[in-house]
């Protein structure tokens, strides 16, 4: 396999095998197998072409000779016209191929030619060029080439019809000339007066013209002056409503940053109650819950204490209780044994029986009579004319109420304590 590149000025063709239609590789680079397959080069260059064209008829019959010059390529942008170049100059010269290309636009140029007149092509040469330039393109470009420009260099002829055409020219130029001459020292007469005419009126319009000035920059000067003073009231006005803004927009922003310092007070106030609060947290309200739970749980373990002291005193109270009550009980039978015992002795016995309880109460009743008398510190006695006195008064008292004592007896329970006496004897 052989490699093979090209210079932007030229197109690579590839033919042969394994390949449908050639290959073209406008300025670059392509392998290409050696025997079977085929490379060659077109060049891709400008060309300047100069189409003559001499002793061509014209459209009015007068024969004139033309010279023009043209800038054609072969076109590398588009395949297809690439293609129809390869067709057309692949294998020539570039020489052979400015003849192909010289002959059509020699062509064209003679075909436009007798269309046009010797005035037309003469005074209208772009019009000649962009004819030229249309019909030949369209054949060139089925060639692959395409005109870069075309110009109409130069027209001559040999009848002196152009040089003809120039002196009637010239003639008419010399005359209109002339005639413009005396035109122009007329006119420049009837301008002289006239403006001799406009410069009196100039004149006199200028002299007004300052008249209307000087009174209107009077009238001008006293508005201006009223202008003055009404912007110099405006601006005195404005000054102080400026200093008025001003002073206010101070009064607002003292107001703002006394707002602002008050707010930061507040924040600060704020901060230092929240610190407050931390503090009073971290120093009273946590020991406080401390405190309380402590207190709780001491209070509790005081509650269960007291619970299982009551538990146990109940306990004991019940022993206690369950012992008293079998005292109790174990009194109660023994008295009522006693009781059965000594009511079987009164049915027994009768009024012994009785008159013994009574002789055994006897000294209990002297003694709760006398017991008022053991709690009195001092006692005075008042005796009558024959009456004892001092402690046998007493004692005599004391026994004045034993001995009533049997009829009282005999009064409450119907026993007579002297005939118990008597029976009991006997």
């Amino acid at each position: 396999m052989a490699f093979y590149s090209s210079g932007p000025n030229e197109a690579l063709v590839v033919s042969g095998l394994c390949l449908s239609r050639p290959r073209l590789i406008p300025g670059g680079r392509v392998f290409v197998w050696p025997f079977i397959q085929k490379i060659q080069r077109i060049s891709l260059n400008l060309m300047t072409l100069t189409v003559e064209s001499p002793k061509i008829y014209t459209a009015m019959g007068v024969p004139i000779s033309v010279q023009g010059m043209a800038q054609v390529k072969i076109e590398s942008t588009k395949e297809e016209m690439l293609a129809h170049a390869c067709q057309q100059f692949l294998g020539k010269t570039e020489q052979q191929v400015k003849s192909v290309i010289m002959e059509t636009l020699e062509g064209h140029q003679r075909a436009i030619m007798g269309t046009m007149t010797v005035e037309e092509i003469y005074q209208d040469r772009q019009k000649f060029s962009t004819a030229v330039f249309e019909v030949a393109s369209r054949d060139l470009i089925n060639m692959g080439v395409t005109i870069v420009s075309y110009t109409l260099q130069s027209i001559s002829d040999e009848v002196g019809y152009l040089s003809a055409l120039g002196k009637a020219q010239t003639a008419q130029v010399q005359r209109d000339a002339r005639i413009g001459q005396a035109e122009a020292r007329r006119d420049a007469g009837i301008s002289e007066a006239l403006a001799m005419q406009a410069k009196e009126a100039a004149r006199y319009k200028n002299q007004t013209a300052i008249a209307e000035s000087e009174r209107d920059y009077n009238l001008k000067q006293a508005e201006y002056d009223i202008q003055v003073k009404t912007q110099q009231a405006t601006a005195n006005l404005a000054k102080d409503l400026q200093a008025a803004k001003v002073h206010q927009k101070i009064r607002h922003e003292e107001v703002g940053v006394k707002i602002i310092e008050r707010q930061k007070q507040i924040n600060l106030m704020e901060q230092e109650i929240v610190r407050r609060e931390r503090e009073l947290e971290a120093q009273v309200r946590k020991p406080a819950i401390a405190e309380k739970y402590r207190q709780e749980t001491l209070a509790e373990a005081e509650k269960n204490r007291m619970i299982l002291e009551a538990e146990a005193k109940a306990e004991a109270i019940r022993a206690r209780g369950e012992a008293n009550a079998y005292s109790i009980q174990a009194k109660a039978q023994a008295e009522a044994e006693a009781m059965q015992k000594q009511a079987e002795a009164f049915e027994k016995y009768g009024s012994a029986a009785m008159l013994d309880m009574v002789l055994k109460t006897m000294p209990r009743v002297a003694a709760e009579i006398a017991a008022p008398l053991a709690s009195v510190d001092k006692i005075t006695m008042v005796a009558g004319p024959d009456g004892e006195i001092g402690a046998s008064k007493i004692t005599g008292e004391v026994l004045n109420i034993m001995n009533k004592l049997p009829d009282t007896i005999k009064g409450m329970t119907g026993l007579d304590m002297g005939d118990i006496i008597k029976v009991s004897q006997v």
